[in-house]
């Protein structure tokens, strides 16, 4: 664990570098305020600090007051070192914002105890952040598959759509089928389904860029939300998301299946459209209906909405 002593004296800088390292820790220090707060907002800084009380620049609660005002960032445990033994003294620090106190001069094992009870308390951050972190992915993502659920990509696509508002650029849907699903499941078994839909879902989050958004619509269907994706480019990118699932079978529990998906496409050009994101669905799914019609395994392209269009009313979803 990267420790932090923030001290203007020389003599117990060293002092405290000494007892620290000997005690496992790896040590940084610095002489004044404004390093302590420096180091302690770098991304990978220390994650627990020994602050002196009276420091040039800023002082200690100073500093504990900023590291607090900080937003998302990991925990960090602070301590002031204060030969100040005043309870009002020690109410200010701690409602300064930090964690503990020691007198100076500290003795060696007290120390070493308090700092001990820090790291548990750090450790105990962690798994808290761990777990939400785990909520957050289970409510987001598909289990199977791993991409985002409906909920969230349809969420995903109310912020691209009020980002290709904002900042003047297209955003393309692809909403996508995989062909003869149901003969997989039917002739196979739902397991090798399963193969065949985690596969599927791998190679279309490689065929897209890392900030584009790919999720299970539902069943076999898929959503792709391609940001910054106009109408020509949308032609190109499509045959390569295409080319991508089909460019070698899929290696499931019963042997190698050749899969294929149809897709509707629709880009949206419009800056001062303010619609929901049915619209472009269903557009999207009436495209896809067409493909399926045509012979399966391409994609068709809904007409754009563009910038000389001031009135739009959805169109019922074609199932």
């Amino acid at each position: 664990m990267r420790i932090l002593v923030a001290d203007d004296d020389a003599v117990s800088r060293r002092l405290m570098e000494k007892i620290l390292t000997q005690s496992g820790y790896e040590v940084m220090t610095v002489a004044d305020g404004r390093g302590a707060l420096d180091a302690l907002t770098q991304k990978d800084g220390p994650r627990m600090a020994l602050l002196d009380w009276m420091m040039p620049g800023f002082d200690g609660p100073e500093v504990c007051r900023q590291i607090r005002a900080r937003q998302e960032a990991s925990y960090v445990y602070l301590t002031l070192l204060t030969s100040r033994q005043n309870r009002t003294d020690v109410i200010q620090g701690l409602e300064a914002g930090a964690d503990d106190y020691l007198i100076k001069p500290c003795n060696p094992e007290e120390l070493k105890a308090r700092l001990r009870t820090g790291l548990r308390i750090l450790t105990l951050e962690d798994k808290l952040v761990e777990a939400r972190e785990e909520m957050r992915i289970r409510a987001t993502h598909d289990a199977l598959t791993g991409l985002l659920n409906r909920g969230a990509v349809l969420n995903l696509m109310k912020v691209e759509m009020a980002r290709c508002r904002r900042e003047r650029t297209p955003l393309s849907i692809l909403l996508c089928d995989v062909d003869h699903f149901k003969q997989v499941n039917d002739v196979y078994g739902h397991l090798v389904g399963d193969q065949v839909l985690r596969e599927l879902a791998e190679r279309l989050k490689q065929a897209v860029r890392p900030f584009d958004g790919v999720g299970r619509y539902g069943g076999e269907e898929f959503v792709l939300v391609l940001g910054g994706c106009g109408s020509e480019q949308l032609h190109h990118r499509s045959s390569d998301i295409l080319n991508a699932v089909r460019s070698k079978p899929i290696e499931t529990s019963a042997g190698p299946l050749h899969i294929t998906i149809s897709a509707g496409a629709f880009t949206m050009d419009s800056l001062g459209w303010s619609g929901d994101v049915e619209f472009p669905l269903g557009r999207a799914d009436s495209a896809l209906y067409r493909a399926k019609v045509n012979g399966r395994n391409c994609v068709q392209f809904a007409d754009h909405l563009s910038t000389n269009d001031s009135e739009h009313v959805g169109l019922p979803t074609v199932s």
